[in-house]
């Protein structure tokens, strides 16, 4: 498979689409802690960096190939992969994001993606020019697209798991040498065929770029990627409250510093959240949440926070979120009064499951404890009751 390539080129080439891949993977994973219109900035730059990925691994790739002289790229064919690799990548992204993805959708986002990846390559192989015709194996084709395919579905899941760490270094990887596997399997069943001169009367029908063009693009590509893997190596920075985004992690000894002097606030009386003039009625025990197999509950007592997602909700239960079909305001009414205090006009917190809290800004930030910690913004009208709910408003002293 690899016989005639350059070795050092290749290695770059799986390096490049690993790199490109966790920067992907890192971006979307950060997607459900940040609603609003920062989720659609992440999900453009995940399949962005993803696709920007496996085009310029492609390409590393064809540069380490031991091409015929006097080969040249084609633009338009050219430019094509590319649109064709940002277009299927950022759909399946797209449509893998909206609610809870059940395996059907899943599977089919995988077959899109993997085979638009399979005809980005074949697209860009065919972009190829010169004294020869490209011939393919077709048990070949099917297997690079079958791996394309595959490929698609472990990238899809490893971005649905949101996994940190060492987990998302090893799926970044395990990308990297998928995508890599199934263009040099695709390269496998190539074969050039020379042609005689009035054969190749169509090398100079368009627009060309040299194998030294092609290598300045895909350098400047390298560094792009280079530098995405850089930036998302850096932890996250200092947010606004109403952009509802993460901040750095804190340690229990600053939690007394929200407790400013304030006039003494007691809690509010216990009654229906969000119900001023309806008559109380009793809290619900459990939340629907809906599973990639029909409509789940789970117990009040489990879930940590509950955020707005357009005319839906997501409940946190300290290990994941998962989308419920009531509106915020619903939560809002549903939920035990004594529990669950309203934070800010998209979060819903359990006051019990509070274990930091730190200002930001204006406002403040609760972590709210679980397997999987998490953050959640206050609005500054709300830190008083906030203090008072958990016993900090008469700290002054303290």
């Amino acid at each position: 498979m690899f016989e005639g390539h350059d070795p050092y080129l290749v290695a770059l080439s799986v390096a490049i689409a690993s790199l490109g891949g966790y920067t992907g993977f890192a971006l979307a994973a950060r997607i459900r802690n940040t609603p609003g219109v920062s989720n659609r900035v992440l999900l453009a730059g995940a399949a962005a960096f993803l696709a920007v990925g496996i085009w310029t691994m492609h390409f590393v790739g064809m540069l380490a190939a031991p091409l015929p002289p006097d080969t040249v790229y084609l633009v338009l064919p050219t430019i094509i992969s590319f649109l064709i690799c940002a277009l299927v990548v950022g759909i399946s992204l797209f449509f893998v994001s909206i609610g809870d993805p059940s395996l059907k959708r899943v599977a089919s986002s995988a077959v899109l993606l993997g085979v638009g990846i399979a005809s980005m390559h074949y697209v860009g192989i065919h972009g190829l020019a010169g004294p020869f015709g490209i011939v393919h194996d077709r048990s070949m084709v099917l297997l690079s697209v079958l791996v394309a395919i595959v490929t698609a579905y472990g990238g899809l899941r490893a971005f649905l798991a949101q996994q940190e760490g060492v987990r998302l270094i090893v799926s970044s990887v395990v990308f990297g040498v998928a995508v890599s596997g199934m263009h040099y399997t695709a390269m496998l069943g190539m074969h050039f065929e020379p042609l005689t001169g009035a054969a190749h009367h169509h090398v100079g029908g368009g627009l060309a770029a040299s194998q030294q063009i092609l290598s300045i693009v895909v350098a400047v590509l390298c560094f792009v990627i280079a530098a995405g893997f850089l930036l998302s190596l850096v932890p996250d920075s200092r947010r606004q409250v109403q952009a509802s985004v993460a901040v750095d992690a804190v340690s229990p000894s600053v939690a007394p510093a929200i407790a400013e002097p304030v006039a003494a606030t007691s809690p509010r009386p216990v009654g229906p959240l969000g119900g001023l003039g309806q008559p109380p009625r009793a809290p619900a025990p459990r939340l629907p949440v809906e599973g990639a197999d029909g409509t789940h509950f789970i117990e009040t007592a489990n879930v940590r926070s509950v955020r707005a997602d357009a005319h839906y909700t997501r409940v946190h239960d300290g290990t994941r979120e998962r989308m419920c079909p009531w509106s915020i305001s619903e939560a809002e009414a549903q939920l035990d009064p004594s529990l669950f205090l309203r934070v800010h006009r998209s979060h819903i917190v359990a006051i019990p499951h509070v274990a930091l809290v730190r200002k930001e800004g204006d406002g403040a930030v609760l972590e709210l404890d679980g397997p999987s910690p998490h953050r959640v913004p206050v609005s500054r009208a709300k830190i008083a009751e906030v203090k008072a709910r958990l016993g900090l408003a008469n700290r002054r002293h303290a």
